[in-house]
């Protein structure tokens, strides 16, 4: 509330807006919106209205999730209730303590949804909003473009990419007009340095390590790594060579298999949050809902559930776990491990079948004729 009263006083020089927790340092999206909640609550005393209003965005955002789920048909039912009911962190994420996370989010999940009925471009519109409203979005978006690249091709998805640079100038235009190196560099500052403090992931690095740019940098590597690793051999499908991607559909020798929409964005974003310089403890909602989805995509036994769901129960845990520990964030990062591991080997393509070679040696019976 804080940072946007600026700029409801009138201020549009991006440097100059902040609060007691520090500068503005999300893009033009956040805002807009809580701008409006800002008005909404009486320049941001009623508290009580804006909890009821995010509880009522905590229940579309679980709508939103479910009919995703239903699509797919991947989760057992019980798996919900462990969604819905089982996660104070979420509970106090949404309504307890109000932050963007839970907003970009819910845009996101609508996106997607509409990506699952074909509406691509209105797909890419909602994604570039929820961009706009936190950073965190961007993780989905190497997924995203592997999608539009296989089912457009590369003349047909640049449209596409189009509205969304498009509304990402319209919505910091105001901004742009008066300072526009201030408001790129606040709104997507790449290398900004998180507090030592705050990480749930890196407790158990020293802090010199964890505020180290090599560090940085090798966990930028190991993402790219893991994103080209996944797009060759996990993402793509075809035949093909991946840079058939680029060709027209109808030019392609091969035809690709349907689109796996939800595995291609929800292990496009866990990538990236095993790989993130730092976790705090409100960057669990980035993935919480599709831990399910990511658990259970792959074939599983019956025997093969109550682990499933006891790693849930073991991240669940780790963020809940205040303040982090050493022993909090090495668990984390077992779990994130296994959940990779199983997505890595339980999607394995199945091998081709091998079909025996004729035999050049005479049969009897050609032996017996001679």
């Amino acid at each position: 509330m804080e940072e946007v009263e600026g700029f409801a006083n009138g201020t549009l020089d991006y440097t100059q807006l902040k609060g007691d927790t520090g500068p503005l340092v999300y893009p033009a999206g956040f805002v807009y919106i809580f701008l409006g909640l800002y008005y909404a609550t009486g320049r941001g005393t009623d508290i009580r209205l804006a909890q009821y209003l995010f509880a009522g965005l905590y229940l579309l955002n679980l709508l939103l999730v479910f009919r995703i789920y239903c699509r797919t048909n991947k989760v057992p039912p019980y798996v919900f209730f462990f969604m819905c009911c089982a996660s104070y962190r979420i509970h106090s994420i949404f309504v307890l303590r109000l932050f963007n996370d839970p907003v970009a989010m819910a845009i996101l999940f609508l996106a997607i949804n509409l990506f699952l009925e074909e509406h691509w471009s209105w797909g890419c519109f909602l994604f570039s909003l929820a961009v706009s409203v936190k950073m965190n979005i961007l993780l989905f978006a190497p997924g995203l473009l592997f999608l539009l690249l296989q089912r457009f091709g590369l003349l047909g998805c640049i449209p596409k990419l189009c509205i969304c640079a498009l509304l990402q100038v319209v919505l910091g235009l105001p901004f742009l007009l008066v300072n526009p190196v201030g408001y790129l560099t606040r709104s997507f500052d790449l290398g900004r340095q998180f507090q030592f403090k705050w990480t749930v992931n890196w407790r158990f690095l020293p802090e010199e390590v964890f505020q180290n740019r090599a560090f940085h940098t090798t966990l930028l590597l190991a993402h790219l790594a893991g994103l080209g690793l996944f797009a060759l051999h996990r993402w793509h499908r075809s035949k093909e060579s991946i840079l058939a991607l680029l060709k027209d559909p109808a030019e392609r020798k091969h035809a690709s298999p349907p689109l796996t929409i939800v595995f291609i964005l929800f292990s496009s974003n866990f990538l990236g949050v095993c790989c993130s310089r730092s976790l705090h403890y409100q960057f669990y909602v980035w993935y919480f809902h599709t831990l399910p989805y990511l658990l259970w995509c792959t074939p599983t036994t019956k025997l093969a559930h109550m682990p499933k769901v006891l790693l849930l129960g073991v991240i669940e845990l780790c963020w809940n776990t205040y303040p982090s520990t050493v022993c909090s964030s090495l668990s984390l990062h077992i779990c994130h491990g296994l959940v990779l591991l199983q997505l890595w080997y339980g999607t394995a393509p199945p091998p081709a079948p091998h079909t025996p070679q004729p035999s050049r040696r005479p049969s009897a019976i050609s032996k017996k004729a001679q």
